[in-house]
């Protein structure tokens, strides 16, 4: 997608409304995701381009009272969104680039991203900026609710070997950006990558 901010924030903004309604029955794909992240009470998790929130409420369950739990996203609409379903309860939600966050480095545990690699306009670089806020040995999922194959049929396109979430590019991208990829799970029900934070 473009680099140009204003062109992603209208696409959602455009979408921010009705996003959950469109996708009602993502829930129990978001929580099975979260609890493949392996996060342990008390841990600092931030979820990277938030959107309405949806993965929030899994993610505090997952840490708990005491931990940390941060939403940030690009678009005021979706975070808008966020609140008026309630998941600004579950984490604070922070109007930020995900390419440059307003976080100390080292500071999470992990991050957890549903269907933001496609929207990255340098996703080396972008990458690295996660892998910057999170400490050594912290995790990355990469997570859609679909895998490839059926996101491409429902955007009525094909898979080009280009695709950044395949296999074969993700794995090297991963590494450039301060990552190793530890599993790929690319099915119809899901899209699933994680990795972990190099030394």
């Amino acid at each position: 997608m473009s680099d140009d901010h204003t062109h992603v924030q209208d696409f959602f903004t455009a979408r921010a409304d009705d996003w959950d309604s469109r996708f009602p029955d993502d829930g129990p794909a978001y929580a099975a995701a979260v609890a493949d992240l392996g996060l342990r009470a008390g841990d600092r998790v931030l979820d990277a381009g938030c959107g309405t929130g949806r993965a929030l409420p899994p993610l505090r369950a997952a840490v708990g009272a005491t931990g940390v739990v941060i939403g940030a996203d690009l678009t005021p609409a979706m975070l808008q969104a966020a609140v008026r379903a309630g998941r600004g309860r579950d984490g604070f939600l922070l109007l930020a680039d995900v390419a440059a966050l307003p976080l100390r480095s080292g500071a999470l545990d992990a991050v957890f991203a549903a269907g933001l690699i496609a929207h990255l306009p340098q996703p080396v670089e972008n990458l690295r900026e996660l892998a910057r806020v999170v400490r050594p040995g912290g995790t990355l999922a990469l997570f859609h609710p679909i895998g490839r194959a059926a996101l491409a049929a429902r955007q009525g396109r094909q898979i080009t070997p280009e695709d950044l979430r395949a296999e074969a590019n993700l794995g090297p991208l991963l590494a450039r950006s301060g990552w190793r990829m530890t599993s790929y799970v690319d099915e119809d029900a899901r899209f699933l990558a994680l990795a972990t934070r190099e030394d």
